[in-house]
């Protein structure tokens, strides 16, 4: 299989932090990513209503 499970669709980043959001292609949850220096964490996005944000899976 070519094709990879997570797609970045955001990055905002400094030096020394950076902020990503990736896909999940199969399930269309979001996660963010942060990292600041050596300390990083990953979670799922949520919206406004403390629902996990989904995206559109297209196959």
């Amino acid at each position: 299989m070519d094709k990879k499970r997570f797609e970045k669709i955001y990055y905002q980043g400094t030096l020394g932090t950076m902020t990503e959001i990736w896909v999940d292609r199969e399930t269309g949850v979001n996660y963010v990513f942060h990292r600041a220096g050596y300390a990083g964490g990953l979670t799922p996005l949520l919206d406004r209503d403390g629902k996990v944000v989904v995206s559109p899976v297209y196959r």
